[in-house]
């Protein structure tokens, strides 16, 4: 039988209490299968080269140096130690193999102490929104956080849907990674726009009155916006000076925005889901699609400038004096863009997830498609450092979303359930080598979302590359000035309870409404947080409890602390609720006030103004990484 250590998959691993749990065979034997696993170890993939900046080694051979620009540098005995950053290739003299050379720094930049918020963006409205947060509502947000000493600000993952009905609420679920997500454009901001906003009245007037809606109706938002840019468009594509910008954006970014965009059009003839098209489109290198391009050009026009459109509000955005985080989901769906292109990598029919544990005894299946290791490394990885890059642009930092995913992955295989399931590694060093490489690229620092079963040496591991960990009110046993400075603080994620939703009690009861069970101690625990960041008792009034606890998490060392702003509005209920779906509109929810409310409201300028408290708080060495947290996992 082949050796599942040979390919990656652990023989068991440690539950979130410390056990031993053993890989089930059964679970390996499929595992392999879904792999492709044939023979004792995977095929040997094109060599790679990874090596610290500065650095200089002797090579097996004389070799041509070539960088990524193009230069040559002529032959080497030994690699030189002022090789810039970047991917390189090295030319044998005696006709072997390419190497692909990458420089990287090795360890990301930490960031400058900051404080700020933490938002999900669609869940912003304002009253220019049409019915959905949209980016000029951040870049007004951003604007206003500025002015009210905030420096940073962490959002939701804006990954690319399909621009076809019925929308995916989860921001975690996207079609792709490598893309944003259409319903996130200001229409009034789209150059041509202001010229025809009276032909766009009755357009603008329907969609603003989606913002009386209770939930958020991405669909009707979808409908509004595509027949607003639609209108537009065809004002600009006939314009040689209004489109020039555009032209010139979209050859410089190749061949995945051609292709992403011929994958939109396709979208709206045959629907988002790959697999049920017509043979001959079920893969982007198929003659079927490059026949189709032709016909659908205008479309696929019409869908690459949409992405430039986003590009340049993103870019707005971003210049109002905070520094924006972005958010690289774990995965993406099956179906969608990022598995059409990348199908021969993944593992199909493999979902990853997580292993039973106290919150979770059945296990956690995401419904997110494997990259198998051995395949995307004979890739050089070049999917990953393509999300990477669409990721960082304009931003300062990045969240990575289940950051033990890059060490190993859960795989569930198969028609398996959620605990049936193995870890498997992937090739950690290298990966972290590629994301410090390119976050240097970007100036950018990284924060790894550590919340959950972490296996041994991974807090280490950050603390080496100089990645941000997580720290919560909710988990932490010790109050935020005594955590470490390597950390990005706040009091809860978008999947657990608000803060008023523990204080007021009104968290178990819509927990109770939805058919989650109610975990007495866990409310419990996390009043008792409250109470120790804040000094104060039960029955206190809950807008003193959340502008206590941010003063507590102001004066916390963490070089980034962000105040949510589901709390700074006193939300009951958290955005998502994992283990529901239909039971309620996870992901729909929009903020109880409007941005024009939130930035003249007193308890949030409370907030900011205790969060301004502790910008002088004393910091601890960055050595002093991050601490272990052994909670249970959290489905994104």
């Amino acid at each position: 039988m082949t050796d599942g250590a040979a390919w990656g998959i652990a023989d068991g691993y440690h539950d979130a209490g410390g056990v031993w749990q053993d890989t089930p065979a059964e679970a390996t034997a499929a595992v392999l299968a879904a792999m492709g696993a044939d023979g004792d170890a995977p095929p040997a993939p094109p060599p790679m080269w990874f090596v610290r900046a500065g650095e200089t080694h002797p090579m097996w051979g004389p070799c041509q140096l070539v960088l990524e620009d193009g230069t040559d540098l002529g032959t080497h005995g030994a690699l030189p130690g002022d090789v810039p950053l970047g991917y390189h290739d090295l030319i044998p003299n005696d006709g072997g193999p390419t190497t692909r050379l990458v420089i990287t720094p090795g360890r990301c930049t930490l960031p400058e102490r900051a404080w700020g918020f933490s938002a999900q963006l669609y869940a912003l409205r304002s009253a220019a929104s049409w019915g959905i947060g949209d980016l000029g509502d951040l870049r007004d947000l951003a604007r206003w956080s500025a002015s009210v000493g905030a420096r940073s600000m962490l959002l939701n993952p804006l990954h690319a849907n399909a621009p076809v009905s019925p929308q995916e609420p989860s921001p975690y679920f996207a079609s792709s990674r490598r893309f944003r997500n259409i319903l996130a454009l200001r229409i009034a901001d789209v150059p041509g726009a202001r010229e025809l906003a009276s032909e766009l009245a009755a357009v603008d007037v329907a969609a603003r009155a989606l913002n009386t809606s209770a939930t958020i109706d991405r669909d009707a938002v979808l409908t509004f916006k595509l027949a607003a840019l639609g209108h537009v468009w065809d004002d600009v594509a006939t314009s040689t000076v209004a489109r020039a910008a555009f032209d010139a954006w979209r050859a410089n970014r190749g061949l995945d925005l051609e292709r992403f965009a011929t994958y939109c059009a396709l979208t709206e003839l045959y629907g988002a889901s790959w697999p049920a098209w017509p043979v001959s489109l079920r893969r982007p290198d198929a003659g079927g699609v490059a026949q189709a391009a032709e016909q659908l050009a205008p479309r696929i026009e019409f869908h690459a400038w949409c992405q430039w459109l986003l590009d340049q509000q993103m870019a707005t955005a971003a210049a109002q004096g905070v520094g924006l985080i972005g958010d690289l989901a774990v995965g993406f769906r099956p179906d969608g863009y990022d598995a059409w292109c990348d199908q021969d990598l993944l593992a199909s029919g493999c979902r990853i997830g997580a292993p039973p544990d106290t919150f979770n005894p059945g296990g956690q299946d995401w419904g997110l498609p494997p990259y198998i290791p051995w395949k995307l490394r004979a890739a050089r990885y070049e999917p990953f450092i393509a999300a990477l890059r669409a990721n960082l642009t304009h931003l300062a930092g990045l969240r990575i979303d289940h950051v033990m995913g890059l060490f190993r992955l859960y795989w569930i295989p198969p028609s398996a359930p959620a605990g049936g399931g193995a870890y498997v590694r992937y090739p950690s060093n290298e990966i972290f080598d590629l994301l410090a490489l390119e976050a240097a690229r970007a100036g950018a620092f990284v924060v790894g979302e550590d919340l959950g079963t972490v296996e041994e040496g991974v807090g280490e591991e950050l603390a080496e590359r100089q990645l941000l960990g997580c720290k919560l009110v909710w988990f932490e046993k010790d109050p935020p000035a005594k955590w470490p400075t390597a950390a990005l603080g706040t009091v809860t994620t978008h999947d657990l309870p608000t803060a008023a939703g523990v204080w007021t009690g009104a968290d178990p009861i819509s927990r109770k409404r939805v058919g989650v069970a109610e975990d007495p101690d866990a409310q419990t625990w996390f009043r008792s947080r409250l109470r120790l960041a804040t000094g104060l008792v039960d029955g206190a009034p809950v807008d003193d409890v959340l502008v206590g606890v941010h003063r507590a998490l102001s004066a916390s060392p963490a070089l980034i602390r962000l105040a949510t702003l589901d709390d700074c509005v006193a939300a009951l209920e958290p955005p998502n609720m994992p283990g529901t779906v239909d039971e309620r509109p996870n992901w729909r929810l929009p903020l109880p006030m409007t941005l024009e409310q939130l930035m003249a409201d007193p308890t949030v300028a409370e907030i900011a103004a205790a969060m301004n408290d502790g910008n002088d708080a004393p910091a601890e060495p960055p050595s002093a990484a991050a601490a272990d947290v052994a909670t249970d996992d959290v489905a994104s």
